[in-house]
Formats: structure tokens, sequence, C-alpha cells
């Protein structure tokens, strides 16, 4: 991975003009974004709509309406939850 990251890193230094340091920051950025599992996201974001001064109802609903939308880390399975998944 270490190899795709760089890559990364260059491609983006390249197109995007951004200096190295920088477009290392963003990819990794990035990377944490999609690492947060779904309880973290989804307290992250009712925090930040609270702070916004939306109300719980509305907050709810934004919240399914973002989940719909958003990819988050599906939880970490055991060997024997993989063998689960693929022979049932």
């Amino acid at each position: 991975m270490a190899s795709d990251l760089e890559d990364l890193v260059g491609h983006l230094h390249r197109t995007a003009g951004l200096d190295p340091g920088t477009a290392r920051r963003v990819v990794e950025e990035v990377l944490a974004w999609h690492r947060e599992d779904l309880e973290t996201f989804v307290r992250r974001r009712h925090r930040e709509l609270q702070g916004e001064g939306v109300a719980n109802p509305e907050a709810f609903e934004r919240l399914a309406g973002e989940l719909r939308r958003r990819r988050v880390l599906p939880p970490e399975l055991s060997v024997r939850q993989i063998r689960r998944v693929i022979y049932g």
C-alpha cells in the first residue's frame, strides 16, 4: 500500500499542482475520513449538527440521509464471521 500511497501523492502533485507535502496530507486526510466507523461517524455528525443548532428530530433524519450516501468502515470480522458470510 505504501507504493500506492506514494503513487497517489505523486499523481496529485503532478495533476493538481500540490506540493508533495500538501498532497500527502490531503491523501492522509481522505483515508482517515473513510476509515471512520459507523458509530464514530454518527456521533461526530450529531455533535456537529447540534453545534449548528439542529434539533434532534431533524438531526436524526439528516443523519439517516447522510448514511445512505456515505461509505463507512465496516465492522472488523473474525475468520469465523468471514466464513459464515461466504458459506452461510
